[in-house]
């Protein structure tokens, strides 16, 4: 599958030019932010790890080998990039145990940089946000053009895409995802099955988001929809008056879209008529989440990006610096610029 069945349309307009993104670990930088006052005494032991191409999982295999503690021990708040320069926290549950010795687990891939005791374990979606910082190097663009691209997506966010990582590669994941539905079975394996569920729902979003992106929608609350603040899992429904709140026109109010599961969207007008649309194009993928027991719930359609800086180290090489809400992905922003191509290449857009 292609990037634009797994995504959607661009929101602003073609890339720019192309640039190389992950030529090495530190040009994608990522810092988790945890707004939770560790009390420094408790059962759980509270490390902050900066990973350098190593992913979560592996990551927390080796802390628990080296502290001689089940795997199930290890918790973290959400999964990071392998090809990148990551920091975010792990817990380990320690009942009666002193710290141990991370020594064996520690390398150029991996360093403890702080620790620390809680009463309460690191729970999955935790963190409030993360904080990027990408270098784009072998940029073949107009800077010019580039900033007043940079100042549209700073000023009206970008379409709150899944990242095309989601779906594995070449869009794997959906086509497994599609296989087991059309059997209306699930893989036995926790893992896998947790990962096909998450990119089928995360690949029928995208395409309602790209149905929204392609008719300007995307951007516009409409009678029928569902909004949720940035920071907020709950939603409501907008009438006109919702339609017209200036907390819309400030990016802190979104419209939003379906994560599939049981029951129906509760959406209405326009907007419950597309999105019934897909769910009849995808019914036997739709079916295949509401039998696994998910709930529906919703995820807001624009993405934000906090505090966008940027400059130019070199002539072809941009910085950006960002934060963006937990579960959003940095490479949506950069799409919304250039074409990515693998190091080497001068053309060839790759997915990262």
């Amino acid at each position: 599958m292609t990037e634009l069945e797994l995504l959607g349309p661009r929101a602003s307009g073609q890339a720019l030019g192309s640039a190389i993104l992950k030529a090495t670990a530190e040009d994608f930088q990522v810092d988790e932010v945890l707004d939770i006052p560790l009390s420094g005494n408790g059962e759980h032991l509270w490390l902050w790890v900066e990973k350098r191409d190593l992913n979560t999982e592996e990551a927390a295999r080796r802390l628990a080998r080296a502290a001689g503690v089940p795997l199930r021990s290890i918790s973290y708040a959400g999964l990071k990039d392998r090809q990148a320069l990551t920091r975010q926290w792990f817990s380990l549950h320690l009942p009666g145990k002193a710290d141990p010795d991370f020594g064996a687990a520690e390398n150029e891939t991996l360093s403890i940089l702080k620790r620390t005791r809680h009463s309460r374990k690191l729970q999955r979606g935790a963190h409030s946000a993360n904080g990027f910082t990408l270098r784009l190097t072998g940029l073949v663009a107009d800077q010019a053009a580039l900033d007043a691209r940079l100042e549209l997506l700073r000023c009206q966010g970008v379409p709150n895409y899944f990242g095309t990582q989601r779906f594995g590669h070449a869009g794997g994941n959906v086509h497994d995802a599609r296989d087991w539905a059309s059997r209306q079975a699930l893989p036995e394996q926790r893992n896998v099955r947790s990962r096909l569920l998450s990119s089928a729902r995360s690949y029928l979003f995208n395409q309602v988001l790209a149905a929204r992106v392609a008719d300007g929608s995307w951007q516009t609350a409409q009678v029928g929809d569902l909004l949720a603040f940035t920071d907020s899992r709950s939603f409501f429904p907008a009438g006109e008056a919702e339609c017209s709140d200036p907390r819309l026109a400030i990016l802190d109010l979104h419209p939003t879209g379906p994560l599939w599961g049981e029951g129906a969207p509760g959406t209405g007008g326009a907007t419950g008529e597309l999105e019934q649309g897909i769910g009849e194009q995808h019914a036997s993928l739709c079916q295949w989440l509401a039998r696994a027991g998910l709930n529906q719930e919703r995820r807001i359609l624009r993405l934000p990006i906090g505090g966008l800086t940027w400059h130019y180290p070199e002539p072809d090489i941009l910085q950006l610096e960002f934060v963006l809400p937990a579960g959003c992905f940095a490479t949506v922003v950069v799409r919304e610029l250039v074409d990515l191509v693998a190091a080497g290449q001068t053309d060839s857009p790759c997915v990262f």
